[in-house]
């Protein structure tokens, strides 16, 4: 996978061959919605404006996630208002990946895009990742250069999760690549088969494959209000990104045991030479104590990260729905003319 700065996108970068067979194509925009009453109206109008100017078939599908404030309500009006919107609203909160696996399960253009309805997503980018669709790439996907939004101990710990989940994995889950992507139907059409229940995003992304490439950007401020993706999530996204895509940490814990094995039997094979050939008695109780409490707190450990693993697989075999759509308002695409098949570029 490629990074393309921003100023080398301006002089092309990929052969133009081919081009017009993609110039008709219908737009897809997600967006997943959590108690985002006051940033849809301004979000989803910049949107729409920048999508027309890039297809006349357009469709906007705002995911309600379960808000307690007017989501939906705002959202209904929207669709009143412009007829591309669609509104789905899920039974309850589910998560923002279940959002976009909603969205995604729905979206029917040619071209399907991912946004955030916070307004931190910069329009401005959809043009240039547009085009390079159009020059036969399938997936273009926008990673974010600065974190300044947040702590240097939560930078930190987002490097050491990516490190982490690309340790000894076939699959390379791009650092700082985030939701905000465009995406060919095709590559919808394989992250839709995907029949796991647990879903983190970012790996399945990487995991669909296809040819793809990355460009980047400066996150803008939220137009209103909080983000409510706090410690608590960011820690929970993280173990299900490790448990889905990586066998690092049993490894780890083969290793470790291994390595106390071998300790053991070093300290054990001392401990007889000094007590028969140095005469020194061996001392029992704070060695055995620290022993214990040593073994005990790596058991312990070891048993989390299994049921961590294996709490998975359960919710796996239960096979329950990702989602649960209650309602859904506006046609979109499905309203509008049969989109053509266009050939590969």
């Amino acid at each position: 996978m490629t990074t393309l700065p921003l100023s080398s996108l301006a002089h092309g970068v990929l052969a133009p061959a081919s081009v017009s067979v993609r110039d008709k194509a219908s737009f897809s925009c997600i967006l997943p919605a959590h108690n985002e009453a006051k940033n849809l109206p301004p979000v989803v109008g910049e949107i729409l404006r920048t999508l027309r100017t890039l297809s006349e078939r357009v469709e906007l599908i705002i995911v309600d996630d379960g808000s307690r404030d007017d989501t939906v309500a705002v959202a209904e009006q929207l669709c009143a208002q412009y007829p591309e919107v669609v509104l789905l609203q899920l039974s309850r909160n589910f998560g923002k990946e279940p959002a976009i696996t909603a969205g995604l399960a729905s979206a029917a253009g040619e071209v399907v895009l991912i946004m955030d309805a916070d307004g931190q997503h910069p329009v401005e980018l959809l043009p240039k990742m547009f085009d390079l669709w159009r020059q036969g790439l399938d997936v273009v996907y926008a990673i974010r250069t600065t974190r300044d939004d947040q702590t240097a101990l939560h930078g930190k710990l987002v490097q050491l999760f990516y490190t982490l989940v690309n340790s000894g994995n076939r699959v390379k889950i791009p650092p700082n690549a985030g939701d905000f992507r465009l995406m060919d139907q095709q590559v919808v059409k394989a992250l839709n088969a995907l029949p796991e229940r647990n879903r983190f995003m970012k790996g399945l992304y990487a995991w669909a494959g296809f040819k793809s490439t990355a460009i980047e950007y400066e996150p803008l401020p939220r137009l209103e209000g909080d983000s409510r993706f706090g410690w608590r999530s960011s820690i929970g996204l993280a173990v299900m990104g490790v448990v889905a895509f990586s066998t690092m940490p049993l490894r780890f814990l083969s290793l470790l045991g291994l390595v106390l094995a071998l300790a053991s039997f070093v300290y054990g094979g001392w401990v007889v030479v000094e007590y028969f050939y140095w005469g020194i008695q061996v001392s029992g109780y704070a060695t055995i104590v620290v022993g214990m409490m040593l073994l005990s707190g790596i058991q312990l450990m070891g048993m989390g990260i299994l049921a961590e693993y294996v709490g998975r697989i359960y919710e796996e075999v239960k096979q329950r729905p990702v989602f649960w759509v209650q309602k859904r308002v506006g046609a979109g695409l499905a309203g509008q003319a049969v989109p053509v098949e266009l050939p590969r570029a």
